[in-house]
């Protein structure tokens, strides 16, 4: 976005913070693990036990996929991640169509930097999947495909687990047009499990459009099962296309 003059945080609107957190101090939390990715050796090894503690680079690597958090101090990325969530979630326009492209990105733009800025590093991580050899040869961005995950406590969601308090939501999901129908979105949801274990939580949710057979399918194949659809006047009445909220829960 060449209009940004300033550093991409401090343009960011201010707002309260998450209770707990230090303002303005954005942070990697750091796991006790002895691993370079998740995906190359048992979850188990994660544990408070292990003498040293070291940044997990990698969730996941499978399929050719890498998946990490979004390096929050990279402006480069920042952008390349809005970039390919709003090329994802836009509708095409026939008239304008580039002009509501570039204002829709600055929107999820800034949407993105008042998380990073705002929220507790072990309460919201942005995922992004690059691939393997990308990874490896290049010091730019090649990010190709984003997921958010936010720890929630929404009581119509908790209403379907007695005795869980909070959950963690699924959302955002994107993968860049060039390289769908690759296995990178299951691999972003992996990554999503992952996270999951590390943070302690138990509960996985998300929620899908209901006549979108191919969203379900690919949360169905990754294990996640409906439990609830949207009131059905919210379709007649609003007019709004109805959802399925879909979860998966870790014994």
């Amino acid at each position: 976005m060449a209009h940004l003059q300033q550093s991409l945080y401090s343009a960011a609107r201010q707002k309260v913070p998450y209770r707990g957190t230090d303002q303005g101090k954005l942070t990697w939390t750091r796991f006790p693990a002895k691993v370079r990715c998740a995906s190359t050796e048992s979850l188990t090894s994660l544990t408070e036990n292990n003498a040293a503690e070291v940044e997990l680079k990698y969730l996941v690597s499978q399929h050719g996929w890498d998946v990490r958090r979004l390096n929050r101090n990279d402006e480069d990325e920042i952008r390349r991640v809005s970039l390919v969530q709003a090329e994802a979630f836009h509708i095409p326009l026939v008239l304008f169509n580039d002009f509501f492209l570039l204002f829709f990105q600055a929107e999820v733009l800034s949407a993105l930097l008042y998380k990073l800025k705002n929220s507790p590093s072990d309460r919201y991580a942005c995922l992004v999947a690059e691939q393997t050899s990308e990874a490896e040869a290049s010091s730019s961005s090649s990010v190709v495909g984003v997921v958010d995950v936010t720890a929630q406590n929404e009581r119509s969601v908790l209403c379907h687990f007695p005795g869980v308090e909070e959950y963690l939501y699924v959302s955002g999901l994107a993968v860049s047009k060039a390289h769908r129908r690759k296995k990178m979105a299951s691999t972003l949801l992996k990554a999503c499990d992952v996270l999951c274990y590390l943070w302690g939580f138990k509960l996985l949710a998300l929620r899908a459009y209901e006549d979108d057979a191919a969203a379900r399918n690919l949360y169905s194949n990754a294990g996640y099962n409906v439990v609830a659809t949207d009131p059905l006047w919210t379709s007649t009445w609003i007019g709004r296309k109805r959802r399925v909220l879909m979860t998966k829960r870790f014994s």
